[in-house]
């Protein structure tokens, strides 16, 4: 310590020596002591013992006329003595020469301590993230178009990944310095288990998340799993094959999500995989398929049970007489043990129980009840038509990633393959019936629109496709056969043809029609042919659908649609007549024509039902097929041809032609002049159909 002690009288001693030099040559001077003093240390206070020679290391001398002692000082090594400069005294005239060496001051006096000086502000501080190489890694990845759009092919994409990062100043969202981060753990994992919602894993690679990897190679991997996560979230919610790539008469007003409102719900969220998950269908029907094709692939890999043999048909025959026959058969015994009938030793005869037993499952599996041990039969219990389940059931799953979100508080689901329509409210079942759909040749569109409308009493408007394929040939060999069928013809100025049918018993319609306007003029209807209903297959239409029970469908639909004004069945059968008559609806209903070959019933069964038009079988080749890389990119598709080519009509038939309205109007009204609804909701009006 002797030399810190030293290091301060030396300091204050120049201190005094400087301003008592300088205050004499400038008095003026000495009022800048204090700023002076601010500056350079002062000595020890007064009550210091005075330091001797050991303590400052030099020789002490003692003049002849004081006592005052003199230390002399030695030069500090290596630093001369302190000047004006070193101490910044303002400017002043020349010094007076400089005082002798050894020099007596008495002490001065005392002064008030200078005034404190604020403290300096401190320095900004600059503090890095600890993931600033990856940061810095990330924005050169991302500013670079070429390596930018190798990974991420969609420019909608690039742009919101470019945006995104930069909204964050880099700040990764699925890696740092130490390799993957929990969010991306969570939706790698996620998306290395697509194939539970029938999504193949393969879609969306995951890149290996190294942390000794270097900056480069881990903003590399952010943005790979970037594109991986935006992928999965757009297929989940429209689909991985575009429907077009199926078939031409299908159609759905898709919205892909947001490619930044997908990255700001995984970045804002706690679990990756369930924002992830958030993009699949909410639909019940959606999700009890999943369960299902988690049960079906669990079972895989069983032998499960023996087959049936093959053979001839067995069932239940009569003689001339009536008495039944019992045909006999070995495989008798196998086909009680896999219907879950008691077994009847020594028995090889094909009796009515196990026929019963054999409709059951028939009706069950959606093929002809009639208690015949056939073909498909066979197939069906053997598993050959189920071989494939999980892949009808991905078909379904994905066929559920075309329709909209929001089905409606009440809606209307009609199943074309199993041939029923049902009537939902607030997500339970209100009412169900049969239905008959399009043919082969004619199939029923697949599509979503609202109802809203019926036409009680409706007059048939035939399609240009009918008239122009089947009735007008017709009516070549044969001059009256329209007149006969009830039928009226009008040729129009420009020569096309116009075939109508008035609303009655005998309309094609029937006595009631549900509107719900679309682009292939479709809708659904009563029928005159009962007996269409009695068949387990019901693919007899030109496209439109025919309902078991109209009168009570009405009765449903508009109690839902407006409930105001009711209607009963028998409110509406009372107003069967020869005039049209419109029930307007206050709240139109959504209708979904729906194509499900896999379903989960009522009581949680799984049930396949056929591929009555060949849609499952083309989804899945465009799925697997070797144009699966563009399989969700839309095709061009030929839209309806309504056109009315010329004709030379047969002498006498035909009359004049006088409605200025279209086709698509006299159909559905004009769709973008909707009247409002009346307060009985009912007018007379005379508008047709289509298709039926």
């Amino acid at each position: 310590m002797p030399s810190r002690r030293f290091d301060r009288i030396l300091t204050g001693t120049a201190l005094a020596l400087v301003l008592g030099i300088a205050a004499a040559a400038n008095p003026a001077l000495a009022q800048d002591q204090k700023s002076i003093e601010a500056l350079v240390p002062m000595p020890e206070p007064a009550n210091m013992p005075p330091p001797t020679a050991a303590d400052v290391g030099g020789a002490a001398e003692t003049t002849g006329s004081t006592s005052a002692t003199v230390i002399v000082l030695p030069d500090p090594p290596d630093l001369p003595p302190p000047t004006f400069k070193d101490i910044a005294v303002p400017a002043t005239p020349p010094a007076p020469e400089a005082a002798p060496a050894t020099v007596a001051t008495p002490a001065p006096a005392a002064t008030p301590a200078p005034a404190a000086m604020p403290a300096p502000a401190p320095a900004p501080t600059i503090v890095a993230h600890a993931d600033q190489p990856v940061r810095d890694a990330l924005r050169e990845f991302v500013g670079n178009s070429g390596k930018l759009g190798k990974i991420v092919g969609r420019k909608g994409d690039r742009t919101a990944v470019e945006a995104f990062y930069a909204s964050r100043d880099y700040e990764p969202l699925w890696v740092g310095m130490n390799g993957a981060t929990d969010r991306a753990r969570q939706a790698i994992n996620h998306l290395r288990n697509a194939d539970a919602d029938g999504m193949d894993p393969a879609d969306y690679p995951v890149p290996a998340i190294a942390a000794d990897g270097g900056a480069a190679a881990l903003a590399e991997a952010e943005i790979r799993l970037t594109e991986s996560a935006l992928d999965y979230a757009r297929h989940a919610q429209v689909g991985r094959v575009h429907y077009s790539r199926v078939s031409g008469d299908i159609t759905y007003n898709q919205v892909a999500p947001d490619s930044l409102d997908v990255l700001s719900k995984l970045a804002n969220g706690k679990d990756a995989a369930a924002a992830l998950d958030t993009y699949q269908p909410p639909h019940p029907q959606y999700k009890a398929l999943r369960k299902k094709l988690a049960e079906v692939r669990g079972h895989k890999g069983d032998k499960g049970p023996e087959k049936i043999a093959g053979g001839s048909v067995l069932k239940l025959v009569t003689d001339k007489k009536g008495k039944t026959l019992l045909m006999q058969d070995e495989r008798v015994p196998a086909l009680r043990a896999r219907l879950n009938l008691e077994p009847v030793k020594d028995d090889l005869f094909y009796d009515k129980p196990l026929a019963d037993a054999v409709a059951a499952y028939q009706k069950g599996k959606g093929l002809p009840a009639n208690g015949q041990l056939t073909n498909a039969t066979l197939d069906a219990l053997n598993g050959k038509r189920h071989d494939r389940d999980d892949q009808i059931i991905m078909a379904n799953m994905e066929r559920w990633r075309w329709v909209p979100r929001d089905l409606g508080k009440a809606h209307v689901i009609l199943n074309i393959p199993d041939f029923t329509l049902r009537v939902y409210n607030n997500g339970a079942t209100v009412w169900r019936t049969k239905v008959v759909v399009g043919k082969l040749a004619t199939p029923t569109p697949l599509l979503s629109e609202t109802m809203k409308y019926i036409t009680v009493n409706p007059t048939w408007n035939v399609p240009p496709s009918i008239v122009y394929n089947e009735y007008l040939p017709a009516l070549q060999q044969d001059p009256t056969v329209l007149k006969r069928m009830g039928l009226n013809l009008a040729q129009r100025p420009d020569g096309s043809v116009h075939i109508s049918q008035p609303p009655g018993e005998k309309n094609a319609l029937g006595r009631i029609r549900f509107n719900f306007p679309n682009k292939f003029l479709v809708y659904q209807h009563d029928t005159p042919d009962k007996h269409l209903f009695a068949h387990d297959r019901r693919a007899y239409s030109h496209g439109c659908m025919r309902v078991e029970d109209p009168a009570k469908y009405a009765e449903v639909i508009t109690s839902l649609a407006m409930p105001a004004t009711p209607y009963s069945a028998e409110k509406i059968k009372s107003m069967f007549g020869h005039s049209e008559i419109d029930l307007r609806f206050t709240t139109p209903i959504w209708v979904h024509i729906t194509y499900q070959t896999a379903f989960v019933d009522d009581a949680g069964k799984l049930q396949i039902r056929d591929d009555l038009y060949g849609r499952d079988q083309r989804l899945l080749a465009a799925y697997r097929g070797e144009d699966r890389r563009v399989a969700e990119t839309p095709v061009e598709r030929s839209q309806p041809n309504y056109s009315r080519p010329s004709v030379r009509l047969p002498s006498g038939v035909g009359n004049d032609w006088n409605s200025g309205q279209s086709f698509f109007d006299r159909l559905f009204g004009n769709p973008i002049r909707q009247e409002p609804p009346q307060p009985v909701g009912q007018r007379r009006a005379s508008r047709g159909g289509a298709t039926r």
